[in-house]
């Protein structure tokens, strides 16, 4: 696995190291039959459990990284690694499916200076692969690959769709008919958007799992559900894409009895001006995450780092913003005294020149 892959499987080692002694761990493969162990036991665990139990002892390492076995993880984590192009794409990583999850369950880090400078390496394309949760129950799972190498692509403002124009999928959930079931829908939402480059075989999950915001059109009814992760951006300080928020909306539409629709997944990446950033750029922004380390993974306090980051971010657009009205208006006093200042003294030559006369 890649060095800075390793940070969440460390923090997860730790653990188990400190509560089970080697003997005891020693003692466990020793006493139960490695078919019990192999079969019965490994294959109920999920990631982060089997990941820590890669680290109790030798034994029980060499029958925990099986690919088999991580296989079934990422796929009953996130279906959409069953798509043949996600498979693809995973079979060529270093550990095949555990370094994928490794780069998939854990957060980005936020720490410009944790990013590799990757400006000068363009992949021909991206994955994405989405699975939008329902109270458990899995509701959207899709695939898409987008091409990153023409000038269309470069130039225009970036946004990677899931779902054709006009294209629904129909739900179970039920339509919140009130605004006390639309935030109740929001709290049972979960989404996961993994980014992956083939040719870097490196995949980095940058939604927020949890909804930061969940708002329903007053004309439309149409339910906006919007998850966010605050990324860095361009190294330049003060700049407003010094950190940049990559933002998935999941719109869903349906009517009052019904049942919910889902009819837009959108991925974008917005600096601190409230400017969608075009492809070039988003792509630096991706690609720096990519290549970058790991933090919180998303079962230890997920939801509320993301919450504060994404607030902070808010927070400082709304200085941005303040600070530029400000300045918009001192210059703008600027051009009246300016003009006042003109009008004066062409009034005065008119007065000067018409004395004379």
């Amino acid at each position: 696995m890649h060095a800075c892959t390793e940070v969440p499987r460390r923090q997860m080692c730790t653990a188990a190291s400190s509560t089970l002694p080697p003997a005891a761990a020693d003692a466990i493969t020793g006493v139960l039959p490695v078919d019990i162990i192999q079969f019965n036991i490994l294959t109920c665990l999920d990631g982060p459990t089997l990941a820590a139990a890669s680290c109790v002892s030798s034994q029980l390492r060499q029958l925990s990284v099986r690919d088999t076995l991580w296989a079934d993880v990422c796929q009953s984590t996130w279906p959409s690694t069953n798509d043949p192009r996600t498979l693809a794409a995973i079979s060529a990583f270093p550990g095949g499916h555990r370094s994928f999850f490794s780069d998939s369950y854990s957060l980005p880090a936020v720490s410009g200076h944790d990013f590799a400078d990757v400006r000068s390496s363009t992949p021909a394309e991206i994955i994405s692969a989405v699975d939008i949760h329902h109270r458990g129950k899995l509701i959207f799972s899709q695939v898409v690959a987008s091409e990153t190498v023409t000038a269309w692509f470069k130039c225009s403002p970036f946004r990677i769709d899931m779902l054709e124009p006009k294209e629904v999928v129909p739900t179970p959930v039920p339509y919140p008919d009130t605004d006390h079931e639309c935030r109740q829908l929001g709290d049972g939402l979960t989404l996961s958007w993994i980014v992956i480059d083939p040719a870097a075989r490196r995949a980095a999950n940058v939604s927020s799992r949890r909804p930061v915001s969940v708002i329903r059109h007053w004309l439309s009814g149409e339910v906006h559900a919007r998850f966010a992760t605050v990324l860095p951006g361009e190294i330049r300080s003060g700049s407003s894409s010094e950190f940049v928020e990559c933002g998935a909306v999941v719109t869903c539409g349906g009517s009052w009895g019904g049942d919910l629709q889902v009819i837009e997944v959108s991925l974008q990446v917005e600096d601190m001006d409230g400017k969608f950033l075009n492809g070039r750029e988003s792509l630096a922004v991706l690609r720096r995450a990519l290549a970058g380390g790991r933090r919180t993974p998303s079962g230890v306090g997920r939801g509320d780092e993301v919450r504060r980051m994404h607030e902070e971010f808010q927070r400082m657009k709304m200085e941005r913003k303040e600070r530029r009205l400000r300045a918009e208006g001192t210059l703008d006093m600027i051009c009246v005294a300016l003009g006042f200042f003109l009008l004066i003294s062409l009034l005065v030559l008119c007065i000067i020149t018409f004395c004379r006369w």
